[in-house]
Formats: C-alpha cells, structure tokens, sequence
C-alpha cells in the first residue's frame, strides 16, 4: 500500500505523515522526497548539471518508492508534482489500485506564513507551486491543514482505508494517461483523406 500525500511545499503533508505512522494498525514506512534531496552531496553544481541530477533525484525517488512497496511494505511518500512528468512517471511505476492519493491543501495566506515562521524556504515557494501541484484535479480522499489539524487529517486517511472505493484515483488517472497516448499516437490521416483532416493537431528542497 502507497499512501501518496501531494501538495505544496509547507502545506502539511510531512505532519501529517507523523500521525500517520503513529495511529495506523500496520507498519509504514514514512518517505519523504525531501529525505532523498538531504542525502545529495551539497556542492555547488552549474544550473544545467543541477537540473538533471535533480531530474535523477525524483526519478529515483519513484523507483525507491516503487521498490519498497513491491517487497510487500506499506509506505506514506510525501511530495511536490509540481512538474507534470512526475505525476506521469509515478503512473507507469505504481500498482494503481494500490495507491491512496491524497491531495493536502492549505489556504495561499496560511502557507505564506508557515514559509516565513519555517525560514528554510524560499517565500512565495508554495503560491507558485498551487497551480501545477492540483492541476490533475483527482484524488481518492482530501484534506486541508488550514482547516484541520495534522492529527484530524491522519484519522480520515485512516477511517478512508477501511472502505477504499474503485477505481482509485490512480486507476482513473492512469485510464486517463493511456487515452491521451492513444490519441497522441494515432496515425493522422493523409491530406485529403476522409472529410475533415486537421492541420491542428534548494535547489529542489521542497519543490
């Protein structure tokens, strides 16, 4: 089992991941990608070099991910799709009906503050992210740390368990992936063919 908490940099999720671990029956293992960012060497690389070993980064975080929960572990990830290709990538990598996907929201003016008491992220670092971070727009459960205490949250995660509806978010979205492909891929037709051929077809730390 993947509990796959999303959101923006500051907006709870790694809170919510301690309850968690504390109140479900089964063990978990609590992986957070920035874990994987704190492990990397800290000298000064050129912007395109740090580009792609941060690339490495989440991919690799994925394959860890997928790993740990493929030898038969139960694992609560926390991170930041910020890009859309990582979304595409956990899609490939997961066993969907396994995967409860958790979308963590927090009001713009509450993560604003919590990025100015914390003082280890850039400002403004969660009000940019807000819009890619939700784009997909599907989730199996919802929660919002402006509303609700970290603890309050991790018991809903919990009662939600016990009764997981299908097709999970996951399996919806990875449906979703595979028509766009099909589409994308279809051979177009010749000019002229048929009636109406179209011409139209931290670096990274908390990111």
């Amino acid at each position: 089992m993947i509990i796959f908490l999303n959101g923006t940099s500051s907006s709870g999720k790694s809170s919510i991941a301690t309850e968690l671990l504390r109140i479900l029956d089964e063990p978990y293992f609590h992986i957070p990608v920035d874990a994987f960012h704190a492990m990397r060497t800290r000298q000064q690389l050129p912007p395109e070099q740090l580009a792609t070993v941060l690339h490495r980064t989440w991919r690799g975080y994925h394959r860890a991910v997928a790993g740990m929960a493929a030898a038969g572990n139960n694992v609560v990830m926390d991170h930041v799709l910020s890009e859309e290709w990582r979304l595409r990538d956990c899609l490939d990598l997961f066993v969907p009906q396994d995967v409860v996907f958790v979308g963590v929201h927090c009001g713009r003016a509450e993560l604003a503050r919590r990025e100015r008491e914390r003082g280890d992220r850039p400002l403004g670092l969660a009000a940019r992210q807000l819009d890619q971070v939700h784009a997909h727009g599907l989730y199996d459960i919802e929660c919002d740390t402006s509303r609700a205490d970290p603890l309050r949250c991790a018991s809903r995660i919990k009662q939600f368990l016990r009764h997981r509806p299908r097709p999970t978010a996951f399996e919806q979205l990875r449906d979703r992936q595979g028509d766009l492909h099909h589409r994308r891929t279809e051979p177009r037709p010749e000019r002229g063919a048929g009636n109406c051929a179209s011409n139209h077809v931290h670096p990274a730390v908390g990111q």
